[in-house]
């Protein structure tokens, strides 16, 4: 299993390379074993009345010795090789691996596995071929070949050897599996009360506001008082079973020293045979030992080996073979789209509709109706479960990713900004931009206001995530991206949702700017935005319960009109009678005329 993953890891590109290494650390632990066995005859003969016959046991085990340092350098600097390979290409191979797969495969959970993977991992791939299977090997392939020989010398104490192997791999395997199973409870504990922490410190300014900070954080408490129980149930009974694994060794060899004095007693062997067989066992007994103690380690790498193969194993998103042309430049098309997260859970459901190039529509719905899940179709996140989403009136899955990108600027609720200049956060839109498109660009979206503030300008760093900025600068940024990226159709999912007053004026003048020159899709709950569209789309259980126009869909009095009505009350808008509206639209207390 382990040597699957590894082959898996490193790819094809060293397969050969693996294999050679495979073949050494095999030829070095057998030789070993070659090495130790010849020592019993060599040592009888010495001991013999005629001690020359030890002479071509000793060109023998010289021979041998000579071969086994040979293969053990070459399975070091093999080994070592190999590690330097997973240090210099496996961050890049898991990179482009992972840039290839679908933007849905990367959930919360997802990416912190791929973190850990990515760092502890990593090193432990190392350690494998450094440190790991070298020992692993020399404990299982030289006391095989020593049991051999000890078969060979005295077919009694051979089987007597060979019977004892059986009885320590069921020992050390019963002990083996309830550990791990006693380390993923702890482990799991863990996560948890990391993820705890990390609550607890990211809630800190709703704590302090209602004045729970000294009471303590109950989740908190629990999580930790659960891994102080998981760790102190290991304790308790991980011991006794260590000790079945390593009294399991002792006693093989215990049963070994038993035999072998009966059958000296009895005279059916020679007690200087005997002394030398026994020396045997014990360097059987002794590797196996080794193995035992380094069996959490082992669990330990094949873990982590299991977690990066996986990775691995994970299917890029299929790219066409003959990749098709845009036809249609700003379109957008859904032509009876079923898709859910999970197959018994539709979340669109036979969703058809289209959005026409140059114009603007808005996405309206409850929590929950799927209008963010038509922006990540589009975007091919996911894979329909049936029937066509085209973009520029090409079937998103007959589109390369890279022409799909380049034909779709996206601009999300949940803005990351890298740790990085103000100006190359913009310039992510489009890297070959000149200054002065990047600087039109932050004009458009209010953003050299921004730029004025900071101390170095367009020279400031964001810090991590766009901490340095507030969120609705960061908005700003994201639309400046947008903007410069200068794509046909532009996705604005929630952009202006939790925005203030000033930062929602730039990013909706921005808007406006940009459905004159690009198709613009919103996923909006501001009302001026709704009504702005020329298309407004409403969303019900995964289907299209009303497309139209806003104040065509108000005359309708259905789901849209109970929608308006819904979030004027929120929003502390009151009707107006007696406005150039139309009937039943309310108006902002602000925008009546005086």
């Amino acid at each position: 299993m382990m040597l699957r993953d590894l082959s898996k890891i490193l790819g094809p590109e060293q397969a050969g390379a693996l294999r050679r290494y495979l073949i050494w650390l095999v030829t070095y632990a057998v030789l070993e074993g070659v090495a130790i066995a010849l020592l019993v005859p060599v040592l009888m003969a010495l001991l013999s009345p005629d001690p020359a016959r030890a002479t071509p046991w000793l060109l023998g085990l010289a021979g041998a010795t000579a071969v086994y340092c040979i293969a053990r350098y070459q399975q070091t600097m093999q080994g070592f090789a190999l590690a330097l390979v997973v240090l210099t290409s496996l961050h890049r191979r898991l990179g482009d691996h992972v840039a290839t797969l679908p933007l849905g495969w990367f959930s919360s959970e997802k990416v912190g596995r791929l973190a850990q993977s990515a760092t502890g991992g990593t090193m432990m791939v190392t350690n494998v071929f450094a440190h790991l299977l070298t020992p692993v090997a020399s404990g299982i392939l030289t006391p095989m070949t020593i049991a051999l020989a000890m078969l060979l010398f005295d077919w009694r104490l051979g089987l007597a050897t060979l019977a004892c192997g059986p009885v320590i791999f069921i020992a050390h395997s019963w002990s083996s599996r309830w550990i791990g199973r006693t380390e993923e409870t702890v482990d799991a504990a863990a996560a948890e009360a990391g993820n705890r922490v990390v609550e607890f410190a990211r809630t800190q300014h709703v704590l302090r506001a209602f004045g729970r900070a000294s009471e303590g954080y109950p989740p908190l408490d629990a999580a930790i008082a659960a891994q102080q129980a998981a760790g102190g149930s290991m304790l308790r009974n991980t011991f006794p079973r260590l000790l079945v694994g390593g009294l399991s060794v002792h006693l093989a060899f215990l049963a070994l020293i038993t035999t072998g004095l009966g059958l000296a007693l009895a005279g059916a062997i020679d007690p200087i045979e005997l002394v030398a067989l026994l020396a045997l066992a014990a360097r059987f007994a002794g590797p196996l030992a080794e193995v035992a103690g380094r069996s959490g380690l082992l669990r330990m790498a094949a873990n982590d080996l299991r977690r990066l193969a996986e990775i691995f194993d994970q299917p890029p998103l299929p790219q066409p073979t003959a990749p098709v042309a845009i036809t249609s430049p700003g379109t957008i098309t859904f032509e009876r789209v079923t898709f859910g997260y999970r197959p018994e859970e539709p979340v669109l459901r036979d969703l058809s509709f289209t959005v026409p190039a140059r114009t603007m529509t808005a996405i309206v719905g409850h929590s929950g109706s799927g209008k963010t899940t038509i922006t990540r179709l589009i975007m091919r996140f996911f894979d329909v479960e049936s029937g066509v989403v085209r973009v520029g009136g090409a079937d998103v899955r007959a589109l390369s990713s890279e022409t799909l990108m380049a034909h779709l600027a996206p601009v999300m609720q949940d803005v990351y900004l890298f740790d990085d200049t103000l100006e190359a956060n913009i310039r992510l839109g489009r890297p070959e931009a000149s200054d002065t498109e990047v600087q039109e660009a932050a004009r458009l979206a209010g953003v050299e206001e921004i730029v004025a503030r900071l101390p170095r300008g367009w020279e400031t760093p964001v810090g991590e995530a766009g901490s340095l900025l507030s969120g609705g600068e960061r908005q700003r940024v994201a639309v400046a991206r947008a903007v410069l990226k200068n794509a046909p159709i532009v996705l604005l999912d929630e952009a202006t949702a939790a925005l203030d007053p000033e930062n929602e004026c730039y990013i909706q003048a921005t808007i406006e700017r940009l459905r004159q020159r690009a198709t613009v899709l919103v996923i909006a709950h501001r009302l001026p935005t709704i009504a702005a569209a020329d298309q407004i789309l409403v969303i019900e259980d995964g289907k299209v319960a009303e497309v139209g126009q806003h104040r065509d869909l108000l005359a309708r009095a259905g789901s849209y009109a109970a929608f308006w009505q819904e979030r004027s009350r929120a929003h502390g808008w009151r009707l107006i009678p007696g406005t150039d509206a139309a009937p039943d639209t309310p108006r902002p207390v602000d925008e009546v005329p005086a």
